[in-house]
């Protein structure tokens, strides 16, 4: 991960709507020093070198749950986009439209070669003007159904999922450059091309066929199992990899503290380096919050259906290597539902990842995960949105 992150970005960094949870946070980043951590410039807090890597548990909660949106995303509003001719993306639609039910006009065939996992500017804005021409009126949110490509390059290089949302635009990518803010972040709205004129989407984000099944099936196993009264845990982690857990340190803080239905937090502060900066062997996973390069162990906990995990980092997004580092597919091949990373160096914004509060508030009070996940990220231009995304745990 290269951050390339000067005095002057750390300052934006801190005074940026949603950059910083809190003025105490703001506090912490301003009065660190700068350390250099490879090639990155990372600010450094001045915390005690005290031992913090025991978990924080905080009960689940008893409380009623917040009121559940009555409507969100669902069959007749998602359109499932097929690489026409493909023969991976043609058996994923057919597979996700046996399972959940999308109608026949809602799967949208479009002229894509999946042979690179870039496509450049100018052949995707012939691909959204087909799209466009294709899509029923009634169409909220969008699903793609191949593998590559996942990103979209011209000045600089948009996520495929945020350039079928926004158009490509370069004011939401280049770098560690802020980006413009998303109209969708924090929204209460569950029909957001009706109130907002665009589309969220997802790549469902699977390495093949028997992946992109058991995903699916995982997709339907969640749906209202939260309401129904499963029990699960939250781990969010910060680990001693301080470039990418700073920014979103105090917010962790926060959701531990808020009480969820059904879910058990645990808060672990690894800072130090003295514990373990992975969970592994738990069982009930449903939220895994952390921030580093290569998240190791993760095939070894038990996930519930529904469940979602990011590891804040550089190239997560940059299918299909991820530049040396982990990717968010390795995260649905372990048993998760959703993920989400970058696909050009986006330096340590935390505007431009996942806000977890934001997601879980979104995600318990019924949202589908593409639309908690979606209304997460405040600069989302850079970042690839993958998993089953009608998944809805805590639905009606």
């Amino acid at each position: 991960m290269r951050f390339t992150v000067l005095l002057a970005l750390l300052v934006g960094l801190v005074a940026c709507g949603g950059g910083a949870s809190s003025a105490s946070e703001a506090a912490v980043l301003a009065s660190g020093t700068l350390a250099t951590v490879g090639q990155e410039t990372v600010p450094v807090p001045p915390n005690s070198t005290t031992d913090n890597s025991a978990a924080v548990v905080v009960p689940a909660a008893t409380s009623a749950t917040p009121a559940v949106a009555s409507k969100a995303v669902g069959p007749q509003t998602l359109a499932v986009l097929v690489a026409q001719g493909d023969p991976y993306s043609e058996a994923v639609a057919q597979a996700y439209q046996k399972a959940r039910g999308v109608p026949d006009a809602n799967i949208v065939r479009l002229s894509v070669s999946t042979l690179n996992a870039v496509i450049s500017e100018s052949d995707f804005t012939q691909l959204r003007a087909e799209l466009d021409a294709k899509l029923p009126a009634t169409t909220q949110a969008l699903l793609v159904t191949w593998d590559q490509p996942s990103r979209v390059q011209g000045p600089c290089a948009m996520s495929l999922t945020s350039a079928l949302t926004f158009g490509f635009d370069a004011r939401y990518c280049g770098g560690c450059n802020r980006t413009a803010m998303s109209p969708y972040y924090a929204a209460t709205t569950n029909q957001p091309w009706t109130d907002l004129r665009l589309r969220p989407a997802m790549m469902l984000g699977a390495k093949n066929l028997l992946v992109a099944e058991e995903l699916i099936a995982r997709g339907m196993a969640a749906d209202r199992s939260m309401t129904q009264g499963a029990q699960g845990q939250g781990w969010l982690v910060r680990t001693n990899d301080v470039a990418r857990n700073s920014t979103r340190y105090l917010d962790f803080q926060t959701l531990a503290r808020t009480a969820v239905p059904g879910i058990t937090w645990h808060a672990v502060d690894n800072l130090a380096g003295t514990g373990s900066n992975v969970i592994s062997q738990q069982s009930g996973v449903m939220f895994y919050f952390t921030g580093l390069a290569r998240v190791g162990q993760i095939e070894s906990n038990q996930y519930l259906p529904g469940a979602v995990a990011d590891h804040l980092t550089s190239f997560g997004g940059l299918l299909p290597a991820g530049n040396g580092q982990m990717t968010v597919t390795d995260w649905l091949s372990a048993g998760l539902t959703g993920s989400y990373g970058t696909v050009e160096e986006p330096c340590n914004h935390a505007e431009k990842f996942p806000r977890a509060s934001v997601m879980v508030d979104r995600y318990r009070r019924g949202d589908t995960l593409i639309e908690a996940y979606w209304k997460s990220v405040r600069w989302p231009g850079q970042g690839l949105f993958v998993g089953e995304p009608l998944a809805r745990p805590w639905g009606p």
